[in-house]
């Protein structure tokens, strides 16, 4: 759900996780023009917008440029987006909190 009415870069910086850099990266691996409206996108661009996003690894998009590095659980390296996001922060500050750690404790105690 995101504005039809701006160019396809910075309409898809309304999804959480997606900034100004990522989105003119996967725009750029998708084939599409940056100067086209978010209105503007055919069925199959849209398409692989979403794929570029759920799967950078594969376009070649580096390692550094994803938010989420060397998961603690798998050890993997990925881009979380919108409620996936949340819940890995939830999840993260949890453990934290678990172990005692600094900053766990600083978040219990509000």
């Amino acid at each position: 759900n995101i504005d039809g009415q701006i160019r396809v870069m910075y309409a898809i910086t309304a999804i959480k996780g997606v900034g100004r850099r990522y989105a003119n990266v996967v725009c750029k691996k998708a084939d599409i023009d940056l100067n086209k409206r978010a209105g503007e996108l055919t069925e199959d661009e849209i398409e692989k917008l979403v794929t570029v996003m759920s799967n950078p690894r594969q376009y070649k998009i580096p390692v550094w440029f994803l938010n989420r590095q060397k998961d603690v659980e798998d050890g993997k390296n990925s881009q979380l987006i919108s409620s996936a996001l949340d819940t890995k922060l939830r999840e993260d500050l949890e453990r934290l909190k678990r172990i005692r750690a600094h900053r766990g404790v600083r978040h219990f105690w509000g």
